[in-house]
């Protein structure tokens, strides 16, 4: 039997095309720029939300984790922009043309720039939460979260926090995914951006103005983030519309639809 060259190619193509995508975002200013934003804006409005929260007394109703971690759902906007430019950068210039003429394997391009987009924001969300939850720490027991009122410190040894500083990197990475599906499927930048933000944040506006409660729950789980975001809650799970854990895998679906969406129109679309 002769030899079997195909998945060889297919490996060399991919490692090819991750060595490329990384080429390109670690010698664009504007990737460094975005990622720093990430972590900037992340650690500001966390710090910002547990400067404002107050806890007069026991049974205040807070959750000061998730108030930590408030800086994750603007923090997204900025991994949003990072994904998208990722591939509409190269539609706009006309780069992708000699992308994809240098690799053929449409599907081999796409894998590489979801995983070094995935790392990058791995990389900044990590840093971002870690830099909430200290600065949630050192400024929530100041303001009666403390444990004469029912809150242990915030630390990541206690597992409702790990998990929910675990789950908000997470989270970003997914919305990464999803940004980066989104652009390869309209190659516009700004059309692609405005979809993303407008799936994310126009979702729940839509839910709190429906005044059937079976109607909102199940928008609420449903949308792409407020369902994902219930990772970061670490007291009052019950009231969830779905488990941390389930809101998550909601988030994961729709960033799997949104990859094989445009993977499927890189694949059969002319560049």
């Amino acid at each position: 039997m002769g030899p079997r060259p195909a998945p060889a190619r297919a490996g060399a193509g991919l490692r090819a095309a991750l060595r490329a995508e990384w080429a390109k975002q670690r010698t664009s200013p504007g990737t460094a720029w975005l990622l720093l934003a990430v972590v900037a804006t992340t650690v500001a409005v966390s710090a910002a939300a547990a400067a404002s929260a107050r806890c007069p007394a026991a049974g205040c109703g807070q959750d000061p984790g998730k108030i930590s971690l408030t800086g994750v759902d603007l923090g997204q906007a900025v991994v949003a922009m990072v994904a998208v430019l990722a591939v509409s950068t190269e539609y706009s210039t006309g780069m992708i043309r000699t992308t994809l003429a240098a690799m053929p394997g449409r599907v081999s391009v796409l894998a590489a720039k979801a995983a070094v987009v995935t790392a990058l924001t791995l990389a900044a969300g990590a840093v971002g939460v870690t830099g909430g939850l200290l600065t949630g720490s050192l400024i929530l027991p100041g303001h009666g979260f403390t444990r004469a009122h029912g809150f242990a410190p915030l630390t990541l040894a206690d597992g409702p926090v790990l998990r929910a500083a675990t789950g908000s990197v997470l989270y970003l990475a997914l919305i990464a995914l999803l940004s980066l599906g989104a652009a390869a499927a309209v190659r516009e930048g700004a059309v692609a951006i405005g979809l993303v933000l407008g799936l994310l944040y126009l979702l729940p506006i839509v839910a709190a103005v429906v005044h059937n409660a079976t109607v909102q729950r199940h928008l609420l789980q449903a949308a792409p983030m407020t369902a994902g975001l219930n990772i970061q809650a670490t007291t009052g799970l019950r009231a969830l519309p779905l488990t941390p854990w389930q809101g998550l895998a909601v988030l994961a679906a729709w960033a799997a639809g949104a990859l094989l969406a445009g993977g499927l129109l890189l694949r059969f679309r002319d560049a």
